[in-house]
């Protein structure tokens, strides 16, 4: 598969640049730039800055996703989730962490928080209509097929 050519520019001299932790990877560890240790209480969020700012190309969008160590092991994600770097954006890529869990968690710079996945996009057509064709489920909303569905 041929890669998707993604410009990255650093803000500060030493932001860590996103990379594939494994050959399979979908997403890229994104990392905190911080100059001092961030400590977050448990409940707190608070927005991590990565210190770099990305080009993404027309047709592609970036998608923060949060760690699955760092929500098991600490109870640590992201809010916004997953968030959207458009297109069009080339600013600072901040990503807004909060601690569901118990303890106090600290944050230093170069700690890989979140990861980001580019992903292709399609613009939507929206035509104006006075109905919609029917389907099964029709307004079904929330919990319209049960909770608890046992064989």
């Amino acid at each position: 598969m041929q890669p998707i050519d993604v410009r990255v520019m650093r803000l500060r001299t030493d932001a860590i640049l996103p990379r594939y932790m494994t050959e399979l990877a979908a997403g890229m560890d994104l990392c905190a730039a911080l100059d001092s240790p961030l400590r977050l209480a448990p409940g707190a969020r608070c927005l991590v800055p990565t210190g770099i700012a990305l080009a993404i190309p027309v047709g592609f969008e970036g998608q923060v996703r949060p760690r699955s160590g760092l929500a098991l092991k600490n109870g640590v994600t992201l809010l916004n989730t997953p968030g959207t770097i458009d297109a069009d954006y080339r600013g600072e890529i901040g990503v807004i962490v909060i601690n569901h869990g118990e303890h106090e968690v600290v944050i230093g710079h170069g700690d890989r928080i979140a990861q980001l996945v580019i992903a292709p996009v399609r613009r939507a057509a929206l035509s104006l209509v006075q109905s919609l064709d029917a389907t099964e489920r029709n307004a079904g909303g929330f919990g319209h097929t049960g909770v608890n569905h046992r064989s």
